[in-house]
């Protein structure tokens, strides 16, 4: 159940350059270049469906919609040679045969905020510009139920907008009086017809059921209403945002590095998982190289805390198929990786650890007997949990052939991470794009067969597995050298330092009063998370915070993907579903 091929990145994507130019090259606006490690095109809004359609046909296609997105960009000062553009959305695709993605942007003008839909080439893209529509204010033209999805839907304004406020003390006191709350209920109210769905078939009613808003189990809060005859599911609409609290635009008005800590909470069981994305990002803007040992000890941690959040997940999978043992154990072997967690860093779920240009503070003293302590306790663990819980005959009724899909099905839906390898695709960031010295370590990437519920929890114990195998190599080759780089924008310059030149001094209170000011560009980092693959696409416009930051979370299409596995199974079979996908609403809303 695992594979060890490893593709490398094709970084010249001279073939696809030349082959847009060829066929489309008076109709692309403009080249960008960028930090983002992939060609940019500008292209008119005209041409975009068949564009799109182009690069997902093509030999070895860019077959998965990884991110939809849009900036304002009127308050944007640097955008030298870039076409005018009052608000701008772009669509990042992946090509899995050539491990390599493009970037297509639209500009549009303020007085026209429309784009066709791309729903028609890629399904997945209904809920990014359901998303962008709710955050923008820009229509797409097309689309089947364009409507919002994180706001509620009395909503008034658009937030990511830049004339919309970022504080609350810009709003009005919030007040909820018995009209508002019946009419916040109303609004909340299902109708089918909206849906395209009938209210009975042959004379006989459709049952619709509310599953939610509630908290099950450890999700989050989230609805998915039910089109029922009888336990069979008909259709179902997931509905999602009541985690929804702005960590986008939050990053408008945090500094590079204050912005740090809220990185935490979006998947919040994943820790400096959320870190790795950001630092990554915004070192790329401001030209930093950390050290060797600074990529290790990320590796280190961002490894401890996949083992964390897969058990977190056993332990709930488990628990949604009616075991309520396994959540007891798995949650006594977590807590084993938090005492690690908390003796490295000193905090549990949300460390914040991570710096630009390092981390927070060297390893402690003992680390290595810290570390290999849990190293040694936990195989003999993960071995009964294989015995006592994926070899239970019950468990093995309840997941096996359900709710399963295929690779070109997950590619549909950008679907990423365990539950797209649990399909057999060999597709993990780790092995095609190494990051932060994922290239020095030996492990293997697990695969499942079917794409079931059943491969997407074994998948999890096998990568545990490859995760122990990754930390006990950086216990055994931990690289000398500090914790991190020497480099302006990484820390203030030492105190003595400070003390004796007015320059030095001059740097140290800015950097302390202000942080860094990282010069106008674009960059991006996608990391293989826990849940997936998340992402930070950052825009700089030379100032100490970011003019735009998007959150690309794997959870989000996940959850979109739901409808098309599901119709035509069971209610057993969706609650099964859910515990296999392995998400929290926090990374989904954002």
């Amino acid at each position: 159940m695992s594979g060890t091929t490893t593709m490398t990145m094709d970084t010249t994507s001279d073939e696809v350059v030349d082959a847009l130019q060829r066929d489309f090259g008076p109709r692309l606006l403009y080249q960008q270049q960028t930090l983002t490690g992939m060609p940019v095109f500008w292209v008119d809004r005209e041409v975009l469906t068949d564009l799109l359609g182009y690069l997902k046909t093509m030999e070895r296609p860019f077959d998965l919609l990884y991110d939809l997105s849009a900036i304002d960009e009127r308050l944007r000062e640097h955008r030298p040679g870039l076409p005018a553009s009052d608000f701008t959305v772009f669509y990042q695709l992946l090509s899995i045969g050539r491990n390599r993605d493009l970037l297509l942007k639209v500009p549009l003008a303020g007085h026209d905020l429309s784009v066709p839909t791309a729903t028609g080439v890629f399904p997945a893209a209904s809920w990014y510009e359901r998303e962008v529509w709710d955050m923008f204010g820009i229509s797409f033209a097309g689309h089947p139920h364009l409507e919002r999805i994180l706001m509620p839907p009395t909503w008034s304004g658009h937030p990511l907008r830049k004339d919309y406020p970022a504080r609350a003390t810009e709003f009005d006191p919030y007040t909820l009086t018995l009209e508002g709350q019946r009419t916040e209920q109303d609004a909340l109210r299902f109708e089918p017809e909206a849906w395209g769905m009938q209210r009975e078939r042959d004379g006989a009613e459709f049952m619709f059921l509310n599953l939610g808003p509630n908290h099950p189990s450890a999700h989050g809060a989230f609805r998915i209403v039910l089109q029922l005859d009888g336990e069979e599911i008909v259709d179902c609409v997931p509905d999602i945002g009541y985690h929804h609290r702005g960590a986008e635009k939050m990053a408008e008005r945090q500094s590079w590095h204050s912005f740090i800590p809220y990185t935490d909470r979006i998947d919040y069981t994943g820790g400096v998982m959320n870190n790795l994305p950001y630092v990554l990002a915004v070192e790329k803007l401001a030209g930093i190289e950390v050290p060797d040992r600074v990529k290790t000890i990320r590796v280190m941690m961002a490894e401890m805390f996949r083992i964390t959040s897969h058990l977190l997940f056993l332990g709930t999978y488990l628990q949604d198929l009616g075991a309520m043992s396994p959540v007891f154990y798995t949650f006594s072997d977590r807590q084993r990786a938090y005492q690690v967690i908390e003796g490295i860093t000193g905090f549990r779920m949300h460390p914040a650890w991570y710096r630009i240009g390092g981390v927070m503070q060297d390893l402690p003293r003992g680390w290595e007997a810290l570390v290999q302590g849990f190293l040694d306790w936990m195989p003999p663990r993960l071995r009964e949990y294989e015995r006592a819980m994926m070899e239970n005959s019950l468990v093995r009724d309840r997941t096996r052939h359900i709710a399963a899909f295929d690779t070109a099905q997950a590619l549909e839906w950008g679907v990423t991470g365990p539950n797209l390898r649990a399909t057999g695709c060999n597709f993990d960031l780790r092995k095609q794009r190494p990051y932060s010295g994922y290239d020095n370590f030996d492990f293997e990437v697990p695969l499942g067969n079917h794409g079931d519920v059943f491969d997407r929890g074994q998948l999890r114990i096998e990568e545990m597995r490859q995760s122990l195998r990754i930390i006990q190599q950086c216990v055994n080759h931990m690289p000398a050298g500090d914790y991190k780089a020497d480099h302006p924008l990484t820390t203030p310059p030492p105190r003595e330092r400070m003390l004796e030149h007015i320059e030095t001094l001059i740097t140290h209170f800015l950097q302390v009063s202000w942080g860094p000011v990282l010069k106008p560009g674009e960059s991006l980092q996608m990391v293989e998370a826990t849940k997936g693959i998340n992402s930070y696409y950052l825009t700089s416009d030379g100032n100490t915070m970011s003019y735009r930051t998007r959150i690309r979370t794997p959870s989000f299409p996940h959850l979109q993907q739901i409808p098309s596995v599901m119709r035509g199974g069971f209610v057993p079979d969706l609650i099964a579903h859910l515990g296999s996908i392995d998400f929290v609403m926090a990374d989904v809303d954002r």
